[in-house]
């Protein structure tokens, strides 16, 4: 296959390159500062041995090997393990024992040297030598430039001066775009999903740098000097009693919703790595633990409710203070695992709710407010939670006559149901986008200069992923172009094809169809480049 460097000066888009390749392809992808949740620890990575890891003997010497995790800092905490450099060999030795069973993938990889020491580099020489067999490598570094460019099959130079262009073995103006499809060539990788993922997460999630032990030692500080203070309530004092749940409540669970930010951005960053078989999985079995917690922490507040004064009890009221509870944390959640939103901004619009149920539930205003705006008190579930206190001392106006754990739960879900709906849209839209995106594409990919291109990189073989090539003019030039790359020769005129020439176009579109019909669709290096690399 073939090993492709991108080099340039400091700041000429060397890693802004990588990332456009990665929004084209998705590919594997390791970047120069690459997160992983810091209290993974290395043994349970499932499917991968660390024992090939060129300093994993030292562990083992101080019989660290179940104990050690990756290390680095989330949410703003620090946990000590693996050190940068040795963080960065764990990923290049993940992916290459990831990828060592496929082929034809595309592999990113932005400065792999940096942070590692040169008594490590012949390490990852030697991993890139083995990768290259298969795969198609694409790099960024600043170190070992001269090394690499010797070892590379392909230099594609970028610049500050001129950013629509780039250089690629010597030919200049190249342009950008056109290099950056050129690059985005290769399969998918394949996963495969099984237990080993599931025992993963619950392993991962549940260790005691996983914030569950954190918020079950806050639960037993906060619940238990509600006890304290609150024991013994008299009747009629309800609405004390449940302000003050309820802020314990919040205040318990809210660092985990906080942190959902980070775990999601590391999460995605593992996914590219390969470290875990889908996104989509972890992110679904994350809303479920973080709704679980929730679940533990609203039991938690009902029954110290029930303990210190004891008519705030039944199953209804369970279920209405478990929705309510919901209603004001589901923003934090949605918005922290399914969106791209950066962590200030989910705080500020997660803690929404909160704000919102202060000013327009009416419940600490019962019968004031202006006429039309107060209206909105019927969109809080906490409206209706205060409807289902006992007495009629409160003064709240407008209380339904029935049903009313049904409008509380049905309050409680909107927040949910206009995110679906959005996302819905959204998805809608920007689908619809993306086919245009894909024609304009394939159009690029039919044109004589992205297959020379093709060829520059890959080799002839290049040509086998495209399917639609085009006019029959164009594939005439196509046919001369892999005849004359072959020969040496210099292109012939369209118009004097010759007799020769029609024959090698009929050799290529047989060598093309032979391609379709085993179903190859993505671009395989010639076999004297193959050859070469081995």
């Amino acid at each position: 296959m073939t090993l492709t460097v991108c080099v340039g000066s400091s700041g000429s888009g060397k890693t802004t390159f990588l990332n456009d390749v990665h929004k084209s392809h998705k590919c594997t992808y390791i970047r120069q500062y690459h997160n992983l949740r810091p209290y993974i620890a290395v043994s349970a990575i499932p499917n991968f041995d660390p024992t090939k890891l060129p300093y994993w003997d030292i562990y083992i010497k101080e019989k660290k090997e179940k104990s050690i995790i990756v290390g680095g800092t989330i949410a703003g905490q620090f946990m000590a393990g693996l050190s940068g450099g040795q963080r960065k060999l764990l990923l290049f030795e993940l992916i290459f024992q990831r990828t060592a069973t496929q082929n034809n993938l595309l592999i990113v990889l932005d400065e792999p040297f940096a942070g590692v020491t040169d008594d490590f580099v012949p390490f990852i020489v030697e991993r890139l030598n083995e990768m290259r067999k298969k795969h198609n490598i694409l790099l960024v570094t600043n170190d070992h430039v001269d090394t690499l460019k010797k070892m590379a099959d392909n230099t594609v130079t970028v610049s500050a001066i001129d950013r629509s262009t780039v250089k690629i073995n010597g030919k200049n103006g190249v342009n950008r775009d056109l290099a950056l499809l050129a690059m985005s060539i290769g399969d998918d990788y394949q996963h495969t999903t099984n237990n080993k993922d599931l025992e993963f997460f619950c392993s991962v999630e549940f260790s005691k740098n996983g914030g569950i032990l954190n918020v079950a030692a806050f639960a037993v500080f906060a619940f238990g000097l509600f006890l304290l203070m609150f024991w013994d309530s008299a009747p009629g004092n309800e609405a004390f009693v449940l302000i003050a749940a309820g802020i314990v409540s919040f205040f318990t669970a809210n660092p985990y919703f906080l942190q959902l930010v980070d775990w999601r951005i590391f999460m995605v960053e593992e996914a590219e790595a390969l470290l875990h078989s889908s996104k989509s999985m972890n992110k679904a079995l994350k809303t479920c633990l973080t709704l679980f917690l929730l679940f533990i922490v609203s039991t938690i507040q009902f029954g110290c409710m029930e303990a210190v004064i004891g008519t705030l009890s039944g199953p209804e009221f369970f279920i209405a203070v478990l929705f309510d509870n919901l209603s004001l944390l589901v923003s934090m959640l949605l918005l922290g695992l399914y969106t791209d939103l950066p962590d200030q901004a989910v705080q500020i619009l997660g803690a929404m709710p909160f704000l919102l149920m202060i000013f327009f539930s009416t419940i600490f205003s019962p019968g004031a407010g202006v006429n039309g705006l107060k209206e909105l008190r019927y969109l809080f579930s906490r409206f209706y939670l205060w409807c289902m206190l006992p007495g009629d001392d409160l003064g709240m106006e407008g209380c339904p006559e029935s049903n009313t754990l049904l409008y509380l739960v049905l309050s409680s879900l909107v927040v949910p149901f206009l995110f679906v709906s959005y996302k819905l849209c959204t998805g809608w839209y920007k689908k619809s986008h993306e086919g245009r995106s894909e024609l304009n594409r394939r159009e690029s990919m039919k044109s004589l200069a992205f297959a020379e291109l093709q060829l520059e990189l890959f080799g002839e073989k290049a040509l086998t992923n495209l399917k639609h090539l085009g006019s029959s003019h164009d594939l005439q030039k196509l046919a001369e172009s892999i005849s004359n790359s072959k020969h040496g020769l210099p292109q012939k005129e369209t118009a004097d094809i010759s007799d020769e020439g029609e024959q090698g176009f009929d050799d290529f579109m047989s060598y093309m169809n032979d391609s379709d019909s085993k179903n190859v669709h993505v671009v395989k290096p010639s076999t004297e480049k193959a050859d070469e690399n081995v």
